[in-house]
This record gives C-alpha cells, sequence and structure tokens, in this order.
C-alpha cells in the first residue's frame, strides 16, 4: 500500500513569516528609537558639552610667561638682562611618539644625551597637557631653517622666540646675585601651578632667589584658534602679563671689580659695607662661577668642573664661618673696658707667654725671638696684637661675658636683611657647649676664644658688619644687599632691626678706633715698619688723602706638624687664613670692610694691602679724595709731622717693639 504524501502548507508558512516580519520590524523600530533618543540626547542634552569639547580641539588657551625684573647695581648698571633667544619646543599631545620625534631632530641638528635628559624631566614636571615643553635652547639661524623646512615630519615641534636671563658682569656677582635653573619636581609642588605655569625656570641661589616672587611677575593668557597640525591661525582673546619689577642693589659695580682685582688669584672673600644705610657695597667670593652656564642648563663635565674640592667655585665664603683671628680684638677690648675689667691705663707685663694652670700658652713673638711685647696697654695689645695681654683678660672676664658683648654686634646670629643662608658663626658659652656638645667649658677654651680661635667662629659678613658698628660708634644698620624697589623707588631703611650698642663711656669708641688707627699708621717715616699692616701717612713722599682704622688677624686652621718649622714649607691646608677688617675714613666713615684670604698666612702681610687697595679705589679719584668724602680732612700738622720724621714720632710706642716686621716669619705676624 502506498504511503501517504503530507502537501506543503503555505498557510503555516506565511504566518511564520509574518510573524517574522513582525518581531524583526519591532525590533527594528525599537532600536531607531533608542538611535533617535540617543541622537535628541547627543544633540539637544549635551549640545552644550560637545560643543565645548569640540572647540577645545582646535581653541586652546596658553599661558604668556611674564618678562622676569632686570637687576641694577646703585649706579644704574645691570647685573641681570633679558636677552632674545630661540628655543626648540615640543608638544606631547601633538608630537605623538615621543623617542620617533626626538630622532628626527636629532637627524636635523646636534642634540646631546644630556639636552635629551633634561627635556624628558621637564617633561615630568610640567603643570597643564598641551604645553610646550623645551628640547632644545640657542638655536642658531641654520638650525631654525632646518627646522623650519622639516616642519611637516615634526607635529607638535615648534620654534619659539623668547627672553632669557643673562648676567652681562659674568663670575663677578655669581654668589650675590645668583642664577635661574630649570625647576626640578620637589619645586613645582610648591609653586603656585597657575602664576608658574608655562615657566620653566626659577631663581636658585642669591638675589634671583631670594626675590623671585617680585622679579617673576604676574602671568598671562591668550586664546588662540589653532588648525589640525597645532598651528595658530588666529588669536581671540589676550590677557597680557605683569612683568616683574625691577630691583636696585647696593652693590657697586666698581668697587666690586676693584676687590676682585685686588684679591688676584687668592681663594677669599671680601665684604664691604655703607656705614650709613647698612647696605652690601660689594661681596666678593673667589674662586667664583660664571652663572650663564645655569640658564639653559648644565652640562655633566661643566658641574664636575665646578665641584673641584679645592678651589669650589659654588661655596660662598662671604658667608661661611671660619676663625676670625685677631679681628676680635678690638671688640673684646671695648667690652673690658665697658664692663670695667680694664682702664684706659692699665697695663700688662708681657713676657712672650701665659701661664695656666701650670701650662704655657706662648705669644706669637715667642717663635721669633723668644721674648714678648713687654708693658703694654689696651692700645698697644691692640695695634701689636698682644696675645697674653687678652689672655689675662680672659681669666678677668670669663666666657659668658664677652659672648653677651660681641652678640650685640651681630656675632652668633645672621642679622642680614636678604641672605637667609648665611652662618650664625659660633659665639660660644658655657651654656652653647653643655647644649651643643653635652661637655663643660674649661678655662683654657676662655683664652683661645679671647683670639679668636678655638669654637668661636665668624664670617667676613659678620666681621664687615662687626667694623661698620665700630665706625658708628654702636648705631645699628642691618646688612641688605637690596637698596630698592624699582628704578624709581623709595630706598629702603635698615633702622631699627636692633638696638644700638649703647655703652658707659661713649669716649671709649674714640680709644679703640685709635688703636685701630694704629694698627695700620704707625711710624710716619719710610723707614720705620712695625708689625702690622703699617700703612703710613707719607707714602713715596706724599701725604695719603685719608685716615683709616683697621686690625689684622691670623687665624690657624690645624696645629702645625712639629715637622714643619718653616712657613714655607707648611702645606698649603695647613696654613693660616689671613683676615683683615677696616673703615674709613675715620672721622667720616663711608666704607666699612672685611678681607679674608683662605690659608693666606698673613693678616697683615697679605690681607691688608688688600683691604687698602679697595678703600684707595673707592675713596680716591685721580689720586686725591673724591668731594664728597673730603670732610674732615687730615690736618695739615699732621702732614707736617710726618714729613719731618724719618723715626717715629711720640705716641708709636717704639720702645716696647722689640723687632721689626721684615724680620719675622710670615706665620708669626698677628696671631
Amino acid at each position: 500500500m502506498a504511503e501517504k504524501i503530507t502537501l506543503q502548507d503555505h498557510q503555516l508558512e506565511r504566518q511564520i513569516v509574518l510573524s517574522r516580519i513582525l518581531v524583526g520590524g519591532t525590533i527594528a523600530f525599537l532600536l531607531i528609537l533608542v538611535l533617535l533618543a540617543r541622537l535628541f540626547y547627543l544633540q539637544v542634552n549635551q549640545f552644550d558639552y560637545y560643543t565645548t569639547k569640540s572647540d577645545s580641539n582646535r581653541i586652546r588657551i596658553q599661558p604668556i610667561v611674564p618678562t622676569r625684573g632686570l637687576i641694577y647695581d646703585r649706579n644704574g648698571i645691570l647685573l641681570a638682562e633679558n636677552v632674545p633667544s630661540f628655543t626648540l619646543s615640543l608638544v606631547k599631545e601633538q608630537a605623538g611618539d615621543i623617542d620617533q620625534a626626538l630622532e628626527t631632530i636629532r637627524s636635523l641638528i646636534n642634540l646631546t644625551d644630556d639636552e635629551v635628559d633634561k627635556f624628558r624631566t621637564r617633561l615630568k614636571t610640567r603643570g597643564v597637557p598641551y604645553s610646550a615643553v623645551p628640547v632644545r635652547y640657542d638655536l642658531n639661524e641654520e638650525e631654525i631653517a632646518r627646522i623650519a623646512v622639516n616642519q611637516f615630519r615634526l607635529p607638535g615641534v615648534s620654534v619659539d622666540a623668547e627672553l632669557v636671563r643673562h648676567y652681562p658682569q659674568g663670575d663677578a656677582f655669581a654668589h650675590v646675585v645668583g642664577y635661574l635653573g630649570s625647576i626640578t619636581e620637589d619645586e613645582i609642588k610648591i609653586l603656585d601651578p597657575v602664576n608658574y605655569n608655562g615657566t620653566h625656570q626659577i631663581g636658585k641661589m642669591g638675589m634671583e632667589n631670594f626675590y623671585e616672587s617680585i622679579l617673576h611677575g604676574q602671568v598671562g593668557y591668550e586664546t588662540v584658534e589653532k588648525n589640525s597640525f597645532g598651528r595658530i591661525m588666529k588669536v581671540l582673546e589676550r590677557t597680557d602679563p605683569v612683568p616683574g619689577q625691577d630691583i636696585v642693589l647696593n652693590l657697586d659695580s666698581a668697587l666690586q671689580q676693584a676687590a676682585i682685582e685686588a684679591l688676584g688669584d687668592y681663594r677669599g672673600s671680601v665684604v664691604a659695607l655703607d656705614p650709613e644705610s647698612g647696605g652690601i657695597l660689594a661681596m666678593v667670593s673667589k674662586p667664583a662661577f660664571d652663572p650663564n652656564l645655569f640658564v639653559r642648563g648644565i652640562s655633566r663635565k661643566q658641574y664636575a668642573e665646578l665641584n673641584d674640592p679645592v678651589r669650589t667655585p659654588l661655596f660662598n665664603r662671604s658667608v661661611a664661618k671660619y676663625a676670625p683671628g685677631s679681628t676680635v680684638k678690638p671688640f673684646i677690648g671695648l667690652a673690658a673696658l665697658n664692663e670695667g675689667f680694664r682702664t684706659t691705663e692699665d697695663t700688662v707685663y708681657d713676657p712672650g707667654y701665659y701661664t695656666l694652670d701650670k701650662h704655657r700658652h706662648y705669644d706669637w713673638t715667642w717663635w721669633s725671638n723668644k721674648s714678648g711685647h713687654g708693658t703694654v696697654d689696651l692700645q698697644r695689645a691692640i695695634y701689636q696684637s698682644c696675645n697674653v695681654y687678652f689672655w689675662d683678660l680672659a681669666a678677668d672676664m670669663g666666657i659668658d661675658r664677652i659672648h653677651d658683648f660681641l652678640f650685640r654686634f651681630g656675632f652668633g646670629r645672621n642679622v642680614s636683611f636678604d641672605l637667609p643662608s648665611a652662618s650664625t658663626g659660633t659665639l660660644p658659652s658655657r651654656e652653647w657647649k653643655r647644649a651643643a656638645l653635652g661637655e663643660p667649658w674649661y678655662p683654657g677654651e676662655t683664652l683661645n676664644s679671647f683670639v679668636g680661635q678655638g669654637y668661636t667662629e665668624a664670617t667676613p659678613l659678620q666681621l664687615a658688619t662687626a667694623a661698620m658698628l665700630m665706625s658708628n660708634k654702636g648705631k645699628w644698620y642691618r646688612p641688605a644687599v637690596l637698596k630698592q624697589i624699582g628704578v624709581e623707588g623709595t630706598p629702603i631703611d635698615q633702622r631699627g632691626f636692633l638696638p644700638d650698642i649703647e655703652i658707659k663711656n661713649p669716649e671709649h669708641w674714640d680709644f679703640i678706633a685709635r688703636a685701630m688707627e694704629m694698627v695700620v699708621n704707625r711710624g710716619y717715616g719710610t723707614e720705620y715698619r712695625t708689625y702690622g699692616t703699617a700703612f703710613p701717612y707719607i707714602a713715596d713722599g706724599n701725604p695719603v688723602k685719608y685716615r683709616m682704622a683697621g686690625k689684622s688677624g691670623t687665624a690657624q686652621v690645624v696645629a702645625i706638624p712639629d715637622e714643619y718649622d718653616r712657613a714655607d714649607e707648611v702645606p698649603e691646608k695647613y696654613r693660616e687664613h689671613a683676615w683683615f677688617i677696616s673703615f674709613a675714613p675715620i672721622d667720616n666713615p663711608k666704607i666699612a670692610l672685611a678681607v679674608f684670604v683662605e690659608h693666606g698666612e698673613g693678616g697683615s702681610a697679605v690681607a691688608g694691602p688688600i683691604a687698602r687697595q679697595i678703600l684707595d679705589a673707592y675713596l680716591l679719584e685721580d689720586g686725591e679724595l673724591k668731594p664728597e668724602y673730603r670732610y674732615p680732612q687730615i690736618s695739615e700738622e699732621l702732614h707736617e709731622e710726618g714729613e719731618a720724621h724719618d723715626e717715629p714720632v711720640p705716641g708709636d710706642f717704639a720702645d716696647v717693639l722689640p723687632v721689626r716686621q721684615n724680620e719675622l716669619p710670615l706665620a708669626a705676624i698677628n696671631q
């Protein structure tokens, strides 16, 4: 029997197809509704957001770095200026592959590994996306042309003209003016991200650092329209930056240069102050360095050279502490008079040594002739630099009294206005030693302190300040590098910072000043020279045009090994430091200074002539005292007296001077 054949059910198939079409249509309709809803959301609800985002691809807000303020000396000479320079910069977001971009740049111009490393560091510290980061500074014309011709290969790369810092005086003011350097990662964390947007450098030391907020200014902004290649097509809006303010310093370029020349090849420092304002007229530290090296990033080789362990050119000796030696004796002598431990007539006999607890402390004269200064009063003790007199005084006064008195002169603290890195030095006392070392104070340490040795340490700035106070009879001015803000600004008043130093008998100021005058003006004839600097009133037959006061000092660095018995045999690292402090003219002080010569040995033989050369440069013009310094003058009577005597005139105390200066080894002079 044949099988039953089932025919196709067209009705059922039609229903299935229609149901599928209905379902598919429904799904398609729903998807269209979702798409329309999404389109409505994007085009209507999110209109502002996407319009802004779209505009951000072509409209950018970029910072305008303010022009940095200039730095002038007191006479209007530029110490820090801004000069035009061309910089190759890169925007990371537009450049794409940074490594490839750097390789392309290297194929066009010279780009060192050191410059690449610095670029990557700057890239990490940039504060805002789409900001340009410097790759190479100071492009020349040929390099600019190569970049321009190959611009199509360098998306995000541009050559920008800008003003860069330049120090026209080179290394002359390096330590005091300072320099600019690249902003580090640590610095970017504490700087204002808005005001320093686009700024890549900041003051690193000196006045550039201390007055950064004044010199930098306020950042500006401009809204620009860019094309797809990142090129500016149109400036839509601009807010100009506020330039940094100029500052005028108390520094005198001519005096600074004179101090540099006077120091010559010595390592050391000169600090000169204006007794009428406290302004720092000169601050020299040698060896120095060229601050222009740091402006565009110093190479590893150059930086290694600046870290020479002996020359240490980056080290500012003007604000570093050293044993001051005999330069403290005038101030200790004034303390003795003021506290009643000595009178102007009291004398001490110096056999060449002082005995304390059966131990002999030898004066410097003992090593030359096995004798001492004989009978000396305070003035003689100062101008002959008699250690025995001050050791005897130390036993009577004690360390705490002299600590309190010298503290009033600025020792043991930083009293400067704008040199925060200056050392406070060390002004020892019983309390200080107990706190610092956990040890008691011993009498022998008092003896060392009274001749500027042992724990006692001071900076050239502190000694120049003390000399200024002596010249002013205790009137305090705070030492300051800054004179005024703005070329037309008002000079800053440095009075009132500390109370003036008042002593019981004001005549003692003149007594000590006269002793300091004897240091440099003993023996008016050309044949007679005593210890010390011995600058006579008569030089080459012509009267000196001004009177000066001073005090030399020779500070021992270490105990000299026994095998070295002559000064010229002592290795340099063992040689004493040489000091000289001074002020002039005595009756109308216009300058006070401190000269420090590292391992210079003789304060009178080395530092003293340097001081005199600097004073002459500042006070004289064509061999004559400058008109503004001519009151009061040295009396004609004094000139005539000096011309009439080839031997010491009365008052030079030649009877107690055992030998002449040229018979003493340099290392023994004025210890």
